[in-house]
């Protein structure tokens, strides 16, 4: 059986960080995907999707570090679902992302820098020819981080 999610989007907001009592280290955040398609009139049309991401110990630290609101990131993990219930009584439910790895994909903006891509800049590496003269849709920027740098891989 496999539990496995691969997201690439845009962090919804800064990281939400706490320290528990057993020293423990959890991050929260959001992050956005889009979907594009073409409706009826040929018109093309986005679509959104929001997902909660949690990631525990080392990688919760290293994504207070790194991750900032905007941001283009890789997240890989499970799905986990839990309930709880408010304080007036009512049950509710979430689906969250545990995050296994996080890898940042884009450059982070330096004071006085514009979004994206300068002019004055190299181009992405996906828009670089590799030694064969072609583009290669490899990312720029980021660290790996990997919650289980030993395992993790699947026997086939």
């Amino acid at each position: 059986m496999l539990n496995r999610v691969t997201l690439i989007g845009n962090l919804g907001k800064d990281p939400e960080v706490r320290r528990l009592e057993n020293g423990a280290v959890v991050a929260k955040f959001s992050l956005a995907t889009n979907e594009y398609y073409r409706d009826k009139s040929e018109q093309l049309q986005q679509v959104t999707e929001w997902h909660d991401i949690v990631c525990w110990r080392a990688l919760a630290e290293q994504a207070e570090r790194a991750l900032k609101k905007g941001r283009l990131v890789y997240i890989e993990g499970k799905l986990t679902h839990r309930e709880y219930t408010t304080q007036d009584g009512q049950k509710r439910y979430i689906t969250e992302v545990l995050a296994s790895a996080i890898k940042v994909l884009d450059r982070e903006k330096r004071e006085g820098e514009g979004g994206g891509y300068l002019p004055s800049e190299e181009p992405p590496m996906a828009a670089r020819p590799n030694n064969g003269g072609s583009a290669t849709p490899v990312v720029d920027a980021g660290q790996f981080v990997d919650a289980e740098p030993d395992g993790g891989d699947l026997p086939f």
